[in-house]
């Protein structure tokens, strides 16, 4: 049997076409949060062990590139079966970005469009459902025998039903660190119980603070009353995602918070940066057991994801400068 991975990342793979606020647009590159999020765990751990789905149109090479980079593919289960992982993204400024009416985007830089790309529809954007789960989300059965046994998994944005699946499975093995960054379509307060439940002992939660408004929207405008809330659900840490004014961190066994700002980094890329944050979280989380060091570690992750374009971008940072990285932010934050 094969060694029993330290983390493990569950996630969706894309066939990404970005069009990024500058420089080379990507095309038909390796995408998805659960790349983002394995990168930023890589930037701090050694390597990182995948669990998704894909169809068998999707390109093996890939698959190949992402074990050169320090990444598990063995959770990946290949159906037998086509599946349109293509995704769009087109950033019209640094903050602002589209995802519908493709040609427009590639007109308007003057740009040939991509043949791969012709009847491309964005997603629907759906209210979470309770039964449905959607096809490219990875299932309990598909689970290698060796991850079950992981000592911590961070969930990226899938179904409810997934997540809702997926977290007491790997709580239950090895030491059972589980963090969530959650899908838009439940942070919605119809699904306030179904939070209560998928939080029971799980350890980070990581929502952005426009989805935690969201779900809270009519009850109330605090935001360390809703981490409050949340974490009396059984979770033992909170952490706000915040753009470019970093994050909130709630440690629920302290009690403490914690507002940690934005690496100053150079800003040439978005995508991606919340879930290579997360990667980073869990990476520091398993090996300081310390919410607050796992908080700069993600934030570091994050800053060099948002440094360029495409998914292993942060894995080219020079060696020793996370560290410094590390270091420079740690004298920045403010208990609150």
């Amino acid at each position: 049997m094969p060694p029993t991975p330290q983390l493990v990342i569950a996630g969706q793979l894309r066939r990404q076409y970005l069009l990024p606020p500058g420089g080379r647009p990507l095309i038909d590159a390796p995408g998805g949060n659960l790349l983002y999020a394995a990168s930023g765990a890589r930037v701090w751990a050694d390597s990182v062990s995948l669990l998704a789905r894909v169809g068998e149109d999707y390109p093996h090479g890939w698959l190949r590139q992402f074990q050169q980079a320090g990444l598990d593919t063995s959770g990946i289960k290949i159906l037998p079966e086509a599946l349109d992982l293509r995704s769009f993204t087109a950033y019209t400024d640094l903050q602002t970005a589209q995802r519908t009416n493709p040609v427009s985007h590639f007109a308007r830089l003057g740009l040939p469009f991509p043949k791969l790309l012709l009847g491309y529809h964005p997603p629907e954007d759906k209210p979470a459902s309770r039964n449905r789960t959607n096809p490219d989300s990875p299932r309990l059965s598909e689970i290698p025998a060796s991850y079950r046994e992981v000592k911590a998994a961070h969930l990226c944005p899938l179904d409810l039903v997934t997540h809702t699946q997926l977290a007491p499975e790997f709580r239950q093995g090895g030491m059972g660190f589980v963090t969530i960054d959650p899908h838009p379509s439940y942070m919605n307060n119809i699904y306030i119980n179904n939070l209560r439940s998928l939080l029971q002992g799980v350890t980070a939660f990581c929502p952005s603070e426009e989805e935690l408004r969201t779900l809270f929207w009519g009850r109330t405008d605090d935001i360390w009353q809703m981490a409050d809330i949340l974490a009396s659900f059984g979770c033992d840490i909170i952490v706000i995602k915040r753009g470019a004014r970093g994050q909130y961190m709630f440690d629920n066994h302290t009690g403490t918070r914690w507002e940690v700002p934005a690496y100053p980094a150079s800003v040439t890329d978005l995508t991606g940066a919340g879930d290579a944050f997360c990667g980073g979280f869990l990476a520091g989380y398993l090996t300081s057991r310390d919410p607050l060091q796992a908080t700069l570690q993600g934030n570091i992750a994050a800053s060099f994801a948002i440094e360029g374009s495409g998914a292993f971008y942060a894995l080219e940072a020079m060696p020793g400068l996370a560290q410094a990285r590390l270091h420079s932010l740690a004298n920045i934050v403010r208990r609150i």
